[in-house]
């Protein structure tokens, strides 16, 4: 499954290709999807590659080939034009209620809460997030605490110092504002979310990685969007 930048970007290298031979510039790519910096067109170009879409060919400037395109040439529509975003989670599934007097000695009242699991989150250089559920978790509710929750695999080494590993599961509360120190999942210039500790400093926003091999990075507020705070881990031995 691709993002929609995904492909919108695998259109654009394929009709370029059908039209003049040549595959677009960087720079071509770049307004031709309304990017800010080059750098998001090289993690789309790698995340096509990874998917096997599209091919890099040695010793050759610009030398982009399409093997295939998605079954469907019209990508479906997703909520938020492409955004990452919880807002798939309906109804009560992950949902954890307040409790009430009549959970008193209710043995159902420790019984599991679902939570859709809504992909991968990089914790490391940011990816995009997939926004597609492939499966559900239980989780106990003392875990959780009120709210709408999902769940993400985590990717990347960038917050071990955080105690959070690659290949770990952590459970997000879906929320749009957080306070400086929380681990939160950000959105980056509404193309790639991370898995990041917020710090405000002034009128910007840092993310800061928990792995002296990983840089802070620092952006405006109109930069970032909070997708949801870190509230637990599922890790597997």
């Amino acid at each position: 499954m691709l993002t929609k930048k995904q492909s919108e970007l695998l259109r654009f290298i394929n009709e370029r290709l059908k039209e003049s031979g040549v595959p677009p510039s960087f720079d071509e790519m770049k307004d031709a999807l309304d990017l800010r910096s080059k750098s998001g067109i090289h993690r789309l170009i790698m995340a096509l590659e990874e998917r096997g879409f599209i091919r890099r060919l040695p010793n050759r400037a610009r030398a982009l080939e399409v093997i295939k395109l998605p079954e469907s040439s019209t990508p479906s529509p997703s909520r938020g034009a492409g955004r990452f975003s919880p807002s798939v989670i309906e109804g009560t599934l992950g949902r954890v209620r307040s409790p009430s007097p009549r959970d008193a000695g209710d043995d159902r009242a420790g019984s599991g809460v679902m939570i859709p699991v809504m992909g991968r989150i990089a914790a490391g250089t940011p990816i995009e997030a997939i926004q597609a559920r492939t499966h559900t978790i239980a989780m106990p509710p003392e875990f959780l605490g009120t709210g709408e929750h999902y769940a993400l695999e985590v990717r990347g080494d960038s917050m071990i110092e955080a105690g959070i590993l690659d290949q770990d599961t952590v459970i997000i509360r879906k929320q749009d504002t957080a306070e400086t120190g929380d681990i939160v999942v950000a959105l980056v210039d509404d193309e790639e979310a991370t898995l990041k500790r917020l710090r405000k400093r002034g009128a910007s926003l840092a993310l800061e990685a928990a792995n002296p091999a990983y840089e802070t990075r620092i952006f405006g507020p109109d930069r970032i969007r909070i997708q949801g705070k870190l509230v637990s881990l599922v890790r597997k031995y």
